[in-house]
């Protein structure tokens, strides 16, 4: 049996669905950014990511018809204006193309064990390796413009403690310890994240057309921030250097280049990245006592708000 005549499974189904939604949002910021790009390396990554893109969708409608699957609505033409002023720099373009082939290392590997069938397992296999080659041309050309946001570096011990008693994790006691090059790691990269979230966050609220939009990303600004405070505090107490925040230049414009409903979907996107990488098991129980309720608590998204897009994610009309 070849592997492609069996029945879809529910996974697979939602995973091909996702896929396409993220398919088609990205689709309609990469257009804009080739569009806007003046730097003509950066523009050679942004060309290669819009075709991956096109070429993503099609495969993913093929098997959609195959099934007799509805087609999901995704994102169209409607909501991008190619026309419209440039809002980016081109280094904040390159941070936004690196932050979703980021988010993209998270998904597609999650979802390729849960796929049986060869065509969607194609699917998935394309998609990881298309993102570790993006990324990697990405990364390079960052380091060569000295853009890219490193971690701290830290001086190594040239011999080895073993945990032998509790007071390692007393933390979760009341008590204190430094923390570890694993929490270094990951709250500096939760830090890079969350400033670049709040960055792309300040610009939707200038853009966005509905005042009750607008007040959501400024609340989710604001939520950020509180989140940077509480993390840049464990760098200070530790006299541990982090990397200033990166070019996020952003430029005056008359009107929005995308849709409301197009800018909510991307930011859900930006806030899970953020707690996909707060989740990660380097960071220990001390940190995540002190830490994890208040960075879950502050990134709730607002309900009322995401209602408006969830239309984009079944089809239904909304109330």
């Amino acid at each position: 049996m070849s592997g492609t005549n069996v029945e879809l499974t529910s996974t697979e189904i939602s995973n091909l669905w996702s896929s396409y939604l993220k398919s088609s949002m990205e689709l309609r910021f990469f257009q804009y950014f080739n569009a806007t790009t003046e730097d003509s390396e950066i523009k050679n990554i942004v060309g290669k990511m819009v075709e991956y893109s096109q070429k993503s969708l099609d495969d993913l409608e093929e098997i959609f018809t195959k099934e007799n699957l509805t087609i999901p609505l995704g994102f169209t033409e409607k909501d991008v204006r190619l026309d419209a002023d440039k809002v980016f720099s081109d280094t904040f373009i390159l941070y936004i193309c690196h932050d979703i082939t980021m988010l993209s290392l998270s998904t597609y590997p999650a979802a390729f064990p849960d796929c049986t069938r060869k065509d969607v397992r194609n699917h998935f296999q394309n998609a990881i390796e298309f993102t570790i080659q993006i990324q990697n041309e990405i990364t390079d050309l960052m380091l060569s413009q000295g853009v890219f946001l490193k971690s701290p570096q830290i001086a190594m011990d040239h011999t080895i403690d073993l945990v032998d008693n509790m007071k390692y994790i007393n933390g979760l006691f009341g008590g204190s310890r430094p923390v570890n090059a694993a929490e270094i790691a990951n709250l500096s990269r939760i830090i890079h994240r969350a400033s670049f979230s709040k960055m792309i966050l300040v610009t939707f609220s200038k853009l966005a057309s509905d005042k009750e939009v607008k007040q959501h990303f400024s609340k989710g600004t604001v939520s950020l921030e509180k989140v940077l405070h509480s993390l840049q505090e464990v760098f200070e107490k530790e006299n541990i250097p982090i990397s200033a925040s990166g070019d996020y230049n952003i430029l005056n414009t008359k009107g929005s280049p995308f849709s409301d409903k197009l800018m909510l979907f991307f930011c859900e996107y930006l806030l899970r990245n953020v707690l996909l990488h707060h989740d990660q098991p380097g960071i220990d129980l001390k940190l995540e006592n002190r830490y994890r309720n208040k960075i879950h608590g502050d990134l709730q998204p607002n309900e009322d708000v995401l209602r408006k897009r969830i239309a984009v994610d079944d089809n239904r009309k909304v109330a």
